[in-house]
């Protein structure tokens, strides 16, 4: 769509074209029965197109390509080329003629011209050409003008514009999902389970040449979308990665803390930056389309003053024998604290060592491993409850139960447990 200025008879001639790739030509056939009065005429027709493939006249196949016979749609993440000629229409030599291409957006207004110099002289019948290329950040509304001014041979200087409308539509869309690690140790990894559903709204399928996840520099990034066969990883999605239209597909990645974080208490609290999503694919004769997600953010769980994790558990104990494990105490507060620890048994759990011990104090963002003892009477699934930290300073206790589990079994004989 274009809107010209006021009418005015000009030297030169613009005119402006959308570069795109030609799409499959594709016939109608049309078929009847011998015993039909037009008899083998359709079938004769159809051997003679030169648009069908010879032996399949039948089908709605063709080996020959169409240009655009319009716009068309343009997606955020494509690139926009456009073909920009000025013909000298006129009998006259026109003079330092000046061709500016502006892209106008709802944000911004950028230049596309690949030159900013004037051309000296134009010669009847003869043009200026350029193509520009611009890749599209924005959804919505977007205007290319095009502008040229020139002067004739009588020394007056003229200047016409003309507008392109047309809307950048948006190609996919994309949720994601954010999971703790629910393992007994992901308090120690700090593990974090990104999903990303990305679903095709066009009209025409997607090949999906990557999908990846580019983390901040807080956190290391594992994806889990291939399955590793002997020594090679196959896609989970299979050798063709096609998206077809309306279709969602899910993608995990799996993001862990660099050690230098991960052993800071309080770096990793409140609104964290994951990182962002890069999103790269083609359409119907290879027209590539990039689109990168804004910083993906989460808010990080919440642990209060103190934050009580597990370095070492086992995960099978035998009956009534003592076994071990390594407790890490860290202090998420801003102040000093004075703790006191406190073990208390539960109906299958027993604790062993004294309680009430000082552990001392604790200063900001400091952390102490401590190593504890303790048996089950119980068989089966049991958890792991009972422990007390309490501030001396602020005589506030924290009262931590079901902090793990373990599996708990007779090493003996089913007669003799």
């Amino acid at each position: 769509m274009d809107v010209n200025q006021a009418k005015q008879e000009h030297l030169l001639a613009l005119k402006v074209m959308r570069l795109t790739k030609p799409t499959l030509f594709t016939n109608l056939p049309v078929t009847c029965e011998d015993r039909d009065l037009p008899g083998d005429l359709f079938g004769q027709l159809m051997r003679e197109d030169p648009s069908t493939i010879k032996g399949a006249e039948i089908l709605m196949l063709g080996e020959m390509l169409t240009l655009p016979q319009n716009f068309g749609n343009i997606f955020l993440g494509e690139t926009f080329s456009s073909y920009i000629s000025v013909h000298n229409d006129s009998n006259q030599v026109v003079k330092d003629i000046l061709v500016k291409a502006d892209l106008q957006t709802s944000s911004q207004r950028l230049n596309l011209s690949a030159s900013n110099s004037a051309v000296s002289e134009l010669k009847p019948e003869c043009c200026i050409d350029d193509v520009i290329h611009h890749e599209v950040k924005e959804i919505g509304t977007h205007i290319l003008v095009c502008a040229v001014s020139y002067t004739t041979q009588y020394g007056e200087k003229l200047y016409f514009r003309k507008f392109f409308k047309f809307q950048v539509l948006k190609p996919l869309d994309v949720k994601t999902k954010f999971y703790n690690a629910e393992s007994d140790l992901s308090s120690v990894t700090d593990e974090v389970f990104l999903e990303a559903q990305i679903q095709n709204i066009t009209t025409s399928p997607m090949f999906m040449e990557k999908v990846s996840l580019e983390p901040s520099m807080m956190y290391n990034v594992t994806e889990l979308n291939t399955v590793v066969s002997g020594d090679e990883g196959e896609s989970t999605f299979g050798k063709m990665s096609y998206l077809q239209p309306m279709d969602t597909r899910q993608y995990l990645y799996c993001l862990k803390p660099k050690p230098e974080y991960a052993e800071k208490a309080g770096v990793i609290k409140g609104v964290t930056v994951i990182g962002k999503l890069d999103i790269v694919w083609k359409t119907n004769l290879g027209e590539r389309g990039r689109l990168q997600t804004s910083q993906l953010q989460r808010m990080a769980p919440g642990y209060g003053d103190i934050r009580l994790s597990l370095e070492m558990i086992p995960d099978t104990v035998n009956l009534e024998e003592p076994f071990d494990i390594i407790c890490k105490i860290t202090n998420c507060s801003e102040r000093t604290m004075d703790l006191v620890l406190e073990m208390c048994n539960t109906r299958s759990i027993h604790w062993c060592g004294v309680s009430g011990r000082q552990l001392g104090k604790l200063s900001p963002g400091a952390f102490l491993s401590l190593p504890l003892t303790l048996l089950s009477s119980v068989q089966g699934l049991q958890s792991i409850s009972g422990l007390r930290l309490t501030d001396t300073f602020l005589k506030r206790t924290y009262e931590y139960d079901d902090i793990a589990q373990v599996c708990v079994v007779c090493p003996y004989t089913s007669n003799e447990c």
